[in-house]
Parts: structure tokens; sequence; C-alpha cells
């Protein structure tokens, strides 16, 4: 892991990943990208796109955001990182992934304090989107912690082939805190299988990769969600996670996305890998 992207809009939310994102940047003596998104109003937003930055409410904005973004560098906990800082114009969750894609970064670390209701359903976060969009794992983290760790890592999925590739990452992330991987197949009643079919599916799928420390689960649940929020907290794991296909538009308004469900509604910290 080389680069560690952290999104800011200076909120305790944030600086909470960002100070989970130092640690786990300490680990690996990775770069940490602190980004923060001006969402200027749209004719603002037009001039400072288009080089016009010798406006006074342009320049105050960003000035403002580069002083802000010093100051969170000077913290205790970063001392000692490589952290650079980028101020960009543009729409929150679309310049996250923008600027994940020009630095070739390998995490994006945000915070999330979630939301539900008719929030969760007509407005959505930034934290949703980026997870729903985002081509590298995300890490959202739900509070402060000083001392981050991993010993405890619940991953949930059906375990099909077309989640393979993403798993590798899985077995990475797992073996960067040695952690025990707990691997979990949720049974509904909707897509049930019986307990023979399960095992062998688990079982097919493991083999495919030198797993250290791990376990295999079947948990039953009325649906995918409950399950996964449900096992978790049986075994009081320290962290979730999950695949996400990152459906779009109507797909995703009647399918809706069981991992960001679940980043809305897990009170623990969630990793997402796109499928």
């Amino acid at each position: 892991m080389k680069r560690i992207l952290i999104p800011t809009d200076f909120s305790e939310h944030s600086e909470n990943a960002l100070k989970v994102a130092a640690q786990i940047a300490r680990k690996n003596n990775a770069e940490i990208i602190l980004l923060h998104m001006l969402e200027l109003p749209t004719s603002l937003a037009n001039d400072a796109v288009g080089g016009s930055t010798g406006i006074p409410e342009v320049m105050f904005f960003k000035k403002s955001a580069i002083n802000k973004l010093e100051e969170l560098m000077d913290s205790d906990y970063l001392e000692g990182l490589t952290v650079s800082e980028v101020v960009q114009f543009e729409k929150a969750f679309e310049g996250i992934i923008d600027v994940s894609h020009k630095n070739n970064v390998d995490l994006i670390v945000m915070g999330s304090h979630g939301v539900s209701g008719y929030k969760e359903l007509f407005i959505g976060s930034n934290t949703e989107k980026v997870v729903r969009t985002s081509d590298v794992p995300v890490l959202v983290i739900k509070s402060e912690n000083d001392n981050f760790e991993v010993n405890t890592f619940v991953f949930a999925s059906d375990f099909s082939d077309e989640v393979k590739p993403s798993f590798k990452k899985v077995v990475e992330f797992a073996n960067m805190f040695d952690a025990s991987l707990e691997l979990v197949l949720i049974n509904t009643p909707t897509n049930f299988k019986p307990t023979h079919v399960a095992k062998e599916i688990l079982a097919k799928f493991t083999s495919n990769f030198d797993l250290k420390n791990h376990n295999t689960h079947i948990y039953n649940d009325v649906n995918v969600e409950k399950g996964v929020l449900n096992f978790a907290n049986s075994i009081n794991a320290d962290l979730i996670g999950i695949s996400t296909h990152g459906r779009k538009g109507i797909a995703h308004f009647f399918n809706g996305s069981i991992s960001e469900d679940i980043v809305n509604h897990a009170n623990k910290t969630v990793i997402t890998f796109k499928i």
C-alpha cells in the first residue's frame, strides 16, 4: 500500500478517518493525500474551472481551505508521515474518484455517521456515492479510534467466481493486521441453500487462496444486511468487509445496495471492495 486518500470537510468525522489513515500509513510506510473539495455555487465554480481564479470570492474560499489543510497537516498524529494536500473545484464524490484515479491510490478512508429514513433514500451521502463508484477499497470510519487494530475481520459474500479478483485485496488487508478472517455466507428465506451446499461453496472458493488464518460460517437471517450485522456483532468483529457491484442509475434505485445499507447502519468500521 503506497497511497491513501482522505477526503476532508474539516468535520469531526473526517478527522476520525484521518487518524485511522495515519495509523495505516505508518504501518505501511504509505503516503497520505488530504483532499478538500470546494463545492462552490455554479457561477463561481465555472469561473474557477475556466481559470478565472482572480475572482475575490474564489480566492477567499481557496485560501481558507489551504489554511485549514495546513493546520490539519501540523497535527501531532501526522508527524513523520509524508502528507500532501489537494484543493479541487468539483462535486465532492466526483472529485474524490477523479483524484483517486490520477494519484493511483490504494485505499480511500472516509468518515461517516450514517443516515436513515427519507434522507438516506433521497439525499444519500458522499460516502455512499464513493462506496458505490470507487474502484479501490473504501474504509468507512464511524468513530474516533486512536488505536486502530483489526483482530477479527468479517467478510460476507456469496463467494461466486466474480468475487475472486477483489478477494485478493481482502486477504491483503487481513494479512496487514494479522487478523482472523471470518468468511460468512448469509442464508436468507429468498435465497436459501442447504448446509451441505453452502459448505461446498465456501470450500471451493477458499481452495483458490493461500489463507493464513481463517474460518468459514453459514448464518441464517431474514435478509443479507441483517445477517451480516448480526453475525459481526455475535463474534464482536472489529471490521466488516463486503463487495459492491457499483450499480448506478435506475438499476441502483430498484435493486439498492447492500454495501451502502451496511455502511449506513453498521456501528462498526466497514470496508468495501469493488467487484
